[in-house]
């Protein structure tokens, strides 16, 4: 795995990978994230991949496509999951540039109904 070693390589890795990664290379990034100081953004991506698979396929009894055999699985991830990214963007609120647009995606993902632990 690649390892970031300056902040020139976090900038690029912030402002034009991170947009552009397809979900084949999620896992990776996640990992090189973590390296840099980004959490658990490896265990947040598993469930976020996961999810993905699940959208595509839907539930699966024989779990063979999809990670979920129920609709009720499935929500209980993305719930987690949404409640994780709320938790952590309030954590980073403070030390970035914030903006209406992102105090208003905030919002609507609070509206959900979804506490963060």
């Amino acid at each position: 795995m690649q390892v970031v070693k300056t902040d020139e390589e976090r900038r690029w890795l912030m402002e034009r990978t991170i947009p552009r990664i397809p979900t084949t290379r999620m896992k990776v990034l996640s990992q090189m994230l973590e390296l840099i100081g980004y959490g658990d953004a490896s265990l947040w991506t598993a469930i976020a991949l996961n999810l993905h698979d699940y959208q595509y396929n839907g539930p699966d009894p024989d779990m063979a496509p999809s990670k979920y055999e129920s609709k009720e699985e499935a929500a209980y991830d993305a719930t987690k999951l949404i409640s994780g990214i709320i938790k952590y963007v309030e954590a980073i609120k403070p030390r970035i540039k914030w903006s209406e647009e992102l105090e208003n995606a905030l919002k609507a993902l609070r509206g959900l109904g979804v506490k963060s632990n």
